[in-house]
C-alpha cells in the first residue's frame, strides 16, 4: 500500500529528528529509523490498529513517546500526524481528510533521508 504524509506530518517528524538529536548525538536517527520500521509495519498490515472515532488509526512507537495517525484512503495510508503522546492531544485532528493538499502529499521515502 502507497504511504504518504501530509506536509505537517513530515514537517513534525523532522522537527522531532532534529530536536532529538540535539538532545543526544545519534538519537535523532535511532527516532528515524523506528518510525520507518513502523510505517513499513503500516504499510503491510493498516487495517491491524483499531479505528478511533471511526475515521483514523494510530500505532505507537516503542522506544519513543511519539505515535503515528494515519487513515486509509483510495488504497494509500495517509500520515496524518507524528505526534508526542503526552503533548497537545489531538491538535491535529483537523487533518482527517488530505483535502486541500493538492500536491498528494510527501512519499514515505522522505523519512529515510537525511535533513
Amino acid at each position: 500500500m502507497e504511504i504518504l504524509l501530509l506536509p505537517e506530518a513530515a514537517q513534525e517528524f523532522e522537527d522531532a529528528v532534529v530536536y532529538l538529536e540535539e538532545e543526544e548525538p545519534g538519537l535523532g536517527g535511532r527516532f528515524r529509523s523506528e518510525l520507518d520500521s513502523h510505517v513499513r509495519w503500516i504499510a503491510l498490515n493498516p487495517t491491524i490498529p483499531r479505528l478511533r472515532d471511526g475515521v483514523y488509526r494510530r500505532v505507537n512507537l516503542q522506544v519513543f513517546p511519539y505515535y503515528i495517525a494515519y487513515l486509509i484512503k483510495n488504497e494509500s495510508v495517509w500520515i496524518l500526524a507524528i505526534a508526542h503522546g503526552h503533548r497537545r492531544p489531538n491538535y491535529w485532528i483537523d487533518r482527517r481528510t488530505p483535502n486541500g493538499h493538492p500536491d498528494g502529499g510527501i512519499n514515505s521515502e522522505s523519512l529515510r533521508s537525511s535533513p
